[in-house]
């Protein structure tokens, strides 16, 4: 009797979380949307500042999304501001790096920047296997994996219930390639991740810096970065970040001469 009681309970907390979180979930979905077709209403009316404010809107509300951040590289774009385009483009690549619009973006951007930097050579399977993880989002990748373990499962369970010799060997080596492909789809998504995670790259917002041998003012000036230079940050140390270009220059800047993407 004093378990039932627990359990109704436990029933009814249950019942009055959903009803106080949902509604809220919703009004969070309802907002984003707004926020985001108001947005294409001022982006259309080519009001590109506001446009800008509303999608920042659903950033700072702690949603993520690459369609968000190309509408909001357009905006910059077309505003005339080259290095926010480029870091908007950039963190949209980042959630969605096989979309042939942002990687289009990307390089007709990257052609008005002043900085043109050659890359060191790199061996082809390392550029094809670059390739190949970034043409498939993440979230795609998920979505693919679960499909496949799941058709996997469900596709094995005929190999106990099958009297069928044939459907038995058809749904076992089926259901063991399905659960293959699943895992291997998993280490894609993996392999993805851990490409973007192991690298931190910022973009040049300053018009023009001058690049250190140290972190320090007094120390010797290396080469001038121009806006819209996108380099790598390989440390920091106070108030300063040591980057390193495509082309293997590596140097100090100040934090404040660039932002994180």
């Amino acid at each position: 009797m004093l378990l039932k009681m627990k359990f109704k309970r436990f029933k009814i907390t249950l019942y009055i979380f959903m009803a106080m979180i949902l509604p809220l979930l919703c009004f969070s979905k309802d907002n984003t949307q707004t926020l985001f077709e108001k947005g294409n209403a001022n982006y259309a009316k080519a009001q590109y500042n506001e446009a800008l404010a509303a999608y920042g809107q659903i950033i700072s509300q702690g949603y993520q999304s690459a369609a968000v951040y190309f509408n909001m590289g357009n905006a910059s774009y077309k505003s005339g501001d080259i290095p926010s385009a480029l870091l908007y483009y950039e963190k949209a690549h980042k959630l969605s790096p096989g979309d042939d619009d942002i990687n289009f973006n990307i390089r007709l951007v990257n052609s008005k920047t002043t900085d043109k930097i050659d890359e060191l050579p790199e061996l082809f399977i390392s550029r094809w296997w670059r390739a190949f993880i970034l043409s498939f989002s993440v979230h795609a990748l998920a979505i693919t994996s679960i499909c496949l373990i799941l058709l996997a499962s469900g596709i094995f369970t005929f190999y106990f219930f099958s009297n069928s010799v044939l459907l038995k060997k058809t749904s076992f080596y089926a259901s063991v390639m399905l659960f293959v492909l699943g895992v291997l789809v998993i280490f894609i998504a993996a392999s993805q991740v851990n490409y973007f995670e192991g690298r931190r790259e910022a973009i040049i917002f300053s018009n023009s810096v001058t690049v250190k041998s140290g972190p320090a003012d007094k120390a010797a000036a290396l080469f001038v970065l121009h806006d819209g230079t996108k380099v790598n940050i390989l440390d920091s140390n106070n108030g300063w970040m040591k980057i390193k270009l495509a082309n293997g220059n590596t140097g100090w800047i100040r934090l404040s001469d660039a932002k994180e993407i």
